[in-house]
């Protein structure tokens, strides 16, 4: 079977890795390499952000206006909408995400680009009402610097879009490192940068594994870190930026509860705890692993989710009749399965799902069976550790005050969910959930609109929205002296 060859884009120019290392992309679907990018070395790093900051300082990326990043922020969007459907496949042979989902969710990144082109077009200073006799105070917002967008493997695109499109809008240059398991889309998203007129050294794409990636975080010339990935490399890249004091933003893991009380309209519920936990075969952070069912309604709800669940059909990615589809990597896949073990070892009952699926149409495949768990209690590693794949545990509570209680004890504060008919408990629970996101009777929406991140071991910052552009910022406070006369103040009198 042959292979593509990608380069990596550095100051405007294709190039490979200066030792001239590769690494292979292999579809998680058949087991097979079909691509082939650089392994960038830590020179070609600094490269990169030598680049960036070039382009920040000295080109003509340093002299736009926002009328023009605007512009080009359009541009870029009509280039994603245009080929949407080559970077909806390519992220499904790298990580073996639905081509239903995939694909409807790429056109959407045109999107965050129009969206961004109209925060960079809007008023993003204050005038002060100073106490300050004859002094006018105001403040302006402007770009950090250079950017590490460092971006994961489970949502490749639009979790980078999430990064780029605030960064840009705010006079930023940036350089990427996408999950040594996607790193083609993002290759591809760098053609179509390319194309939309960005100016050399303003966007750069250096692709390899966790070495690549500690080698951008910890280089001195990047001025801000965006990270989004597990909470353990998170707290790395925090300790790697503390050192340096580079501004930093991270979104990682979780261990979300999706809680649904006696008066929810269970068939709908039961529907979103399924597309809440199985979609994307549960390779998302805001997964709704956790599912705290009322007793009253308990063994109804666990009856309807489990023969549901049954029901899920597995197969090829690209198939748009396919539900569930493969774990992105082997090593995923084997952290999957391991977790199941533990569950069952901790005394849960496998109530449906667990391993690989039976049809040897699948045997090439990394899938795992949609997986519920019953009886679990929240002090197991099952409820307590992310599992990140199709794996949901059920857990009991008895009244409003329980269900927070369990809710809140992890060290996670990502997102959650509640199912009520009670528009009074709907607000309570909105209120005492510690979660930076929480749907009622819905889950896992997300919209450019609106800031997304996390609580505690969840994160630090906001993407999304006009809040995403305060990460991406600094304020600077102007003082105009307008008819102060100043003494000489060692000598008042003269």
């Amino acid at each position: 079977m042959s292979t593509e060859t990608y380069a990596m884009l550095i100051d405007g120019k294709w190039r490979d890795a200066s030792d001239g290392a590769t690494f292979p992309s292999v579809n998680p679907f058949d087991g097979q390499a079909w691509a082939h990018v650089p392994d960038a070395t830590p020179q070609d790093i600094d490269d990169a952000v030598t680049a960036a900051r070039r382009a920040f300082e000295d080109g003509p990326w340093a002299r736009t206006t926002p009328l023009q990043r605007a512009t080009l922020l359009r541009r870029f969007g009509d280039l994603i909408k245009d080929n949407a459907d080559e970077l909806a496949r390519i992220q499904v042979r790298e990580n073996g995400k639905l081509i239903r989902e995939v694909a409807s969710q790429a056109t959407a990144l045109a999107n965050h680009c129009y969206f961004f082109a109209g925060v960079a077009e809007s008023p993003l200073g204050e005038t002060l009402a100073s106490s300050v006799p004859n002094m006018q105070v105001f403040t302006v917002r402007e770009p950090i610097g250079v950017v590490a967008a460092i971006t994961p493997w489970n949502s490749p695109l639009a979790l980078l879009l999430w990064k780029l499109c605030p960064a840009l809008a705010a006079g930023n240059t940036v350089v990427i490192k996408p999950s040594e398991i996607t790193p083609v889309s993002t290759l591809v998203l760098g053609r179509l940068i390319q194309e939309a007129g960005f100016p050399d050294g303003v966007v750069n794409v250096v692709t390899g594994a966790g070495p690549a990636g500690a080698a951008l975080a910890g280089h001195h010339g990047v001025d801000k870190i965006a990270f989004t990935g597990s909470t353990a490399v998170g707290k790395k890249i925090a300790v790697t930026a503390a050192e340096r004091l580079a501004r930093v933003s991270l979104e990682l893991g979780g261990k979300s509860p999706n809680i649904v009380f006696p008066d929810a309209d269970l068939p709908n519920a039961v529907n979103g705890v399924i597309a809440g936990i199985f979609a994307a075969t549960g390779q998302t952070c805001m997964a709704g692993s956790r599912v705290l069912v009322h007793e009253d309604v308990h063994d109804e709800f666990v009856a309807a989710l489990v023969e549901k669940t049954a029901k899920i059909k597995i197969g090829d990615p690209l198939d748009p009749e396919t539900e569930l589809g493969t774990v992105a990597c082997q090593a995923q896949y084997d952290k999957v399965l391991h977790y199941i073990e533990v569950a069952k070892a901790d005394g849960a009952h496998l109530a449906t799902g667990g391993g690989r699926p039976d049809d040897p149409a699948l045997a090439k495949g990394l899938f795992v069976r949609p997986t519920v768990f019953t009886g679990v209690t929240n002090d197991m590693r099952i409820a307590r550790e992310e599992v990140f794949g199709p794996v949901a545990v059920v857990i009991g509570f008895t009244d409003e005050d329980d269900a927070v209680r369990i809710a809140n004890d992890t060290s996670f504060g990502l997102a959650a969910g509640v199912w009520t008919r009670d528009l009074a408990r709907a607000h309570r629970m909105t209120r005492r959930l510690r979660a930076g996101s929480v749907w009622v009777n819905n889950y896992r929406k997300t919209n450019y609109v609106a800031p997304f991140g996390g609580f505690k071991e969840s994160g630090i910052g906001r993407e999304n929205g006009f809040h995403a552009i305060e990460e991406y910022t600094e304020v600077k406070t102007v003082w105009i002296d307008t008819g102060n006369t100043i003494t000489d103040p060692f000598n008042p009198r003269a």
